[in-house]
């Protein structure tokens, strides 16, 4: 799946978050999107999700052919600090719930899932009663092991302790090779493996 910005920009109100921005993220390769806080990282994740819609100029999503950005989310998974769970589920209720969505990887279940996130001990307890640290973990994992060819990823390591931190760089080495990847972050230790890079600062227009 390739997906293609031509002539795009996003604005709120008069400020233009970036503008005239003509790029392609094709798989199997790992985007960066980097910047200080405030630039603009989050919006340009978000739009090339889907969430946002252009200003001006267009996004494409191409498979075998152009997909509707109302079917876009089957085809993409993404973890954000700011994206809740449902904290009144257990987490094993939650990955039942969200695999009626979305399937995970093949050969992948709930169990399998639980234990490479070290959830295992706490799979039966609500998920409001998680640490910051568990409660990401839980993020991740709902993005890393649903079956889509795009993963989007917003400050991924966000609460994370340092074994944490080393489960995150095992699931980019064993469950991305073949697909699109994108990092918003602006700390190189989460973007470290990204072949390119886009810094937002670079695109921003003053009118």
């Amino acid at each position: 799946m390739r997906i293609t910005l031509t002539d795009a920009g996003k604005r709120f109100n008069r400020e233009w978050i970036f503008r005239h921005l003509n790029y392609e993220f094709s798989p199997p390769d790992r985007y960066a999107i980097t910047g200080p806080n405030g630039s603009g990282k989050s919006t340009l994740l978000q739009f090339v999700a889907g969430a946002l819609m252009p200003s001006e100029g267009k996004i494409s999503w191409l498979d075998s052919g152009e997909i509707a950005p109302s079917a876009i989310f089957k085809y993409l998974s993404i973890s954000a600090p700011y994206l809740e769970t449902v904290e009144e589920m257990t987490a094993n209720e939650f990955f039942r719930f969200h695999q009626r969505f979305k399937p995970f990887l093949p050969g992948i279940s709930i169990p399998h899932i639980l234990d490479i996130n070290g959830l295992t001990q706490a799979a039966d307890k609500q998920i409001r009663y998680y640490s910051s640290g568990m409660k990401q973990r839980v993020r991740l994992a709902q993005a890393f092991f649903c079956d889509t060819p795009v993963l989007l990823l917003d400050e991924p390591t966000t609460n994370l302790d340092a074994p944490g931190i080393i489960l995150y760089h095992q699931l980019i080495q064993n469950y991305c090779d073949k697909r699109l990847l994108l990092v918003s972050s602006n700390d190189p230790m989460e973007y470290a493996f990204c072949e390119e890079m886009i810094e937002m600062d670079k695109l921003k227009i003053k009118n």
